[in-house]
């Protein structure tokens, strides 16, 4: 599949923004405050016992010489087990990478799967999550690293009030995979605040990243911005809908200025 120019990244990018918003205007508002407001609090935590579907699109622009626009479409399921003593959660990327040599031309596809498995002790306050985080290099030379990955993954999550408060942080190593490519030593820091309105949230949720591969000066990624987001009901269906922006206040010189996130997460509450 052939991607013509830059447009295909903003339609994407738009399409998400329709549907996101029209949820939002359509779907009808959960009235019922305390168990809509505690299933919102549920949707912002990563760890909570409940199945969920979210689709998270995230583009990056101004990237390289050319300011190319790069598009990830992440469809990542959680599912809890064992009365939620273990959530997985599978990240599966649909990728557009911008040639960044030229002004056109790049590549779209299935990028590297994620998959994290969080052991969740009995708690009445504090939540932590503990397990493996495996990488699998389906996407190629192109949109992957052509490694096999893994490493450690921790999750702390507190609900007090009307906050969602958090953060998550994995680190991965390659220790398979094409001996030609690079190899992979990257780190993840995600933290969480969620404050939630009668009827809305205000969210700030920004990745942060380091490749430790990397020359030094070009290693960090760090976004800082903010959200809003909305639980709305599709018939009897809730779906938790956000819009985020955020600038990267530090980047590699060819890295992204700014990303736009735009998430529709489908909920299955028992």
């Amino acid at each position: 599949m052939k991607i013509p120019s830059e447009l295909t990244g903003w339609k994407i990018v738009c399409l998400c923004a329709i549907f996101a918003l029209g949820l939002g205007a359509l779907g009808a508002p959960c009235h019922a405050e305390d168990e809509g407001d505690d299933l919102a609090k549920q949707a912002q935590n990563p760890i909570a016992n409940l199945i969920s579907l979210p689709l998270q699109n995230n583009t990056s622009f101004n990237i390289g010489p050319h300011d190319r626009t790069a598009n990830v479409l992440n469809i990542q399921p959680v599912v809890p087990f064992h009365d939620g003593s273990l959530i997985t959660r599978t990240i599966l990327p649909v990728v557009y990478q911008p040639d960044l040599a030229s002004e056109s031309g790049g590549s779209t596809g299935l990028g590297d799967i994620n998959f994290t498995a969080f052991y969740v002790p009995k708690s009445g306050g504090v939540m932590v999550g503990l397990g493996p985080i495996l990488t699998f290099p389906t996407g190629g030379e192109k949109r992957g690293s052509e490694k096999w990955s893994a490493g450690p993954s921790v999750v702390v999550i507190s609900t007090p009030g009307p906050w969602v408060l958090g953060a998550l942080w994995n680190n991965i190593w390659s220790y398979a995979g094409d001996e030609e490519a690079c190899n992979v030593n990257q780190m993840l820091l995600q933290y969480f605040i969620n404050y939630n309105f009668p009827g809305f949230f205000l969210t700030s949720a920004p990745i942060i990243s380091a490749n430790w591969e990397a020359e030094d000066g070009q290693q960090w990624i760090v976004p800082f911005g903010l959200g809003i987001g909305k639980l709305v009901k599709l018939g009897k269906l809730p779906a938790n809908t956000t819009a985020q922006y955020y600038y990267n206040v530090v980047t590699p010189d060819y890295g992204p200025d700014w990303s736009l996130r735009l998430q529709v997460q489908f909920l299955f509450p028992k």
